[in-house]
């Protein structure tokens, strides 16, 4: 049966350290939800609280209708799937993805159907008699998945699976992965310091930070809204440009930076704008030109992009970074105007 995950205002501690403050995450049924953060964030140590590893100081966790917090680890019936395989390595494979229908009290023959069922399903058939030291890593992470998923846990938990693997081999399991996620319809709760992977494996992403979710949506969403400023450099938006507005006409706001330098900008565009805001733009979205309407700057820096050309850019407020065209290359020490792109950049509340 698929049933949701509910951390409700969990904080917890390392003796006098907290490491979470107030957390509440909902994972609705079927759903994977990634923690993505910063060695420290918290993001571990969520996990290992859901799995039973520790106990919050306070708050509850509830796996469907029961009652986790106070439970121990091994009655939970959580899959888990770890960086380091945490294989057996004197069980061949088939007894490696067997050992938890075992532990349960399932008859031999009944075990090793399921086992070898699973690990058709994971391509690794071929592999049944195998030890694990004659695995690949992307083999023996491909065990462990098979070897969680086998039990038919309500809930499944990744802890950095992929870090031990080269960049194809990520890009493939993370696939995988994905795959048999939404074939079982498992509740899943994946855990990464890897932007691209949370991304790309996720229904929705939980951005942590210092013991705190700081933002929680679908990929889409915080790649390109971004709803303060921690996040938005997190997934890219490197400039930061505090704005105030000047004057309105319609849809047509004109602000002004630190430094004086005045933007036309279109709410039909960009959404309602505040009369203090912080424009957050990546590289990409601030266009490096000549001349036109924008932030003048002196150029620093360049590099080539393959696809652009990327300046350091000064200004009288601080350094910005923004792309120019291939088919005009400009040099460092040039006065500039750096564009906003709008389709690149987004507007944050002054305070973020």
């Amino acid at each position: 049966m698929t049933v949701s995950l509910t951390l409700d205002h969990i904080t917890a501690h390392y003796g006098s350290t907290q490491v979470l403050e107030d957390l509440s995450l909902a994972i609705k049924a079927g759903e994977l939800v990634s923690l993505l953060g910063s060695s420290g964030c918290g993001k571990t140590t969520t996990l290992r609280l859901v799995a039973g590893f520790l106990e919050p100081t306070s708050g509850t966790i509830r796996l469907g209708e029961r009652d986790l917090t106070r439970l121990a680890a091994h009655t939970r019936d959580i899959g888990l799937v770890f960086q380091n395989y945490a294989l057996f390595p004197h069980l061949s494979v088939r007894d490696n993805v067997a050992f938890g229908l075992k532990q349960r009290g399932l008859g031999a023959a009944e075990r090793t159907a399921r086992a070898n069922a699973m690990l058709e399903r994971v391509g690794l058939s071929s592999f049944a008699d195998r030890m694990p030291a004659a695995l690949s890593g992307g083999q023996k992470q491909r065990v462990a998945l098979a070897r969680a998923l086998v039990i038919e846990p309500p809930l499944l938990m990744f802890d950095e699976p992929l870090s031990n693997l080269d960049a194809k081999l990520r890009v493939d399991m993370r696939v995988e992965i994905r795959r048999l996620q939404r074939a079982n319809g498992t509740t899943s709760l994946y855990v990464t310091h890897d932007q691209e992977e949370a991304f790309s494996i996720s229904d929705r992403v939980a951005i942590m930070n210092a013991g705190k979710i700081m933002q929680l949506d679908r990929p889409e969403v915080l790649y390109q809204r971004p709803a303060n400023a921690f996040v938005a450099r997190f997934v890219g938006f490197e400039n930061l440009i505090a704005m105030s507005v000047t004057a309105r006409e319609g849809e047509m706001v004109t602000a002004v930076t630190r430094s004086g330098a005045t933007l036309q900008l279109s709410q039909a565009v960009f959404g309602a704008i505040p009369d203090r805001f912080v424009l957050a733009a990546r590289p990409e979205g601030l266009a490096a030109a000549r001349e036109g309407e924008g932030i003048p700057v002196t150029l620093g820096i360049r590099t080539y992009l393959g696809r652009a050309y990327q300046y350091q850019c000064a200004t009288t407020e601080g350094n910005y970074l923004g792309n120019g065209p291939l088919t005009d290359l400009m040099e460092p020490g040039a006065a500039a105007v750096l564009i906003p792109v709008p389709e690149q950049c987004c507007i944050l509340p002054s305070d973020a």
